[in-house]
């Protein structure tokens, strides 16, 4: 893949991801600053964890303004829009379901570009598309997104590990990029409208653990 087609995807991912951040500043009424500083941190937050992991200097915002300035203007827009927009929560949760699907592409296709085995890429996938949404939550205060019931982070994992297989194929880039991203949306979006969730730990009866 070419650097501009790689960095215009991550732009679109900053944007969606600040979007997320953006609306949960309004959950908790912060001022435009507030709105800024988080949509900020969400927006590049799980591309800047990927950049260091996989030593690419600098990191992609140091050098090139444009995604810290897009997420300022999108903090700057909902801000003046979101007292205007019903069940904040819900676009929030969507948008998120957007930005997790084309970023865990984005993210594998910036490691196999990097040289990372594909087993290496499908975690840069998962790291990317939920790292941004953790930072958002823990500074927000809300239950972090790997905390709930309904599944999250599996999404990405199909999403990004369909997009490797697919390249590893021979598929053409923007084919297997479409089936990931689809696919980890199908998933998102099935556990939102369904409340899919996977089975979750249960202690024997009688063997619980004993106290510390």
């Amino acid at each position: 893949m070419d650097a501009p087609v790689l960095y215009s995807l991550d732009l679109i991912g900053v944007f969606v991801f600040a979007l997320t951040g953006a609306l949960a500043a309004s959950r908790k009424q912060l001022d435009i600053v507030g709105f800024a500083f988080l949509a900020s941190i969400t927006g590049v937050g799980g591309g800047t964890l990927r950049d260091v992991i996989l030593g690419a200097t600098p990191v992609f915002w140091i050098t090139q303004p444009a995604p810290v300035v897009l997420c300022v203007a999108t903090a700057v827009f909902v801000y003046f829009v979101a007292p205007f927009v019903e069940y904040r929560y819900r676009l929030l949760l969507w948008a998120d379901a957007i930005g997790i699907s084309g970023y865990c592409v984005m993210g594998a296709a910036r490691a196999l570009d990097a040289g990372a085995s594909p087993f290496g890429a499908v975690v840069m996938g998962v790291v990317t598309a939920t790292f941004g949404g953790i930072i958002r939550d823990i500074v927000a205060g809300e239950p972090s997104v790997i905390l709930r019931r309904e599944i999250y982070v599996t999404a990405t994992v199909v999403g990004a590990t369909l997009f490797v297989l697919a390249i590893l194929l021979g598929v053409p880039f923007w084919t297997a990029s479409v089936l990931g991203a689809l696919s980890a949306f199908a998933v998102r979006a099935g556990a939102l409208t369904f409340g899919w969730t996977l089975p979750t730990y249960r202690s024997r009866p009688g063997r619980a653990f004993p106290p510390r």
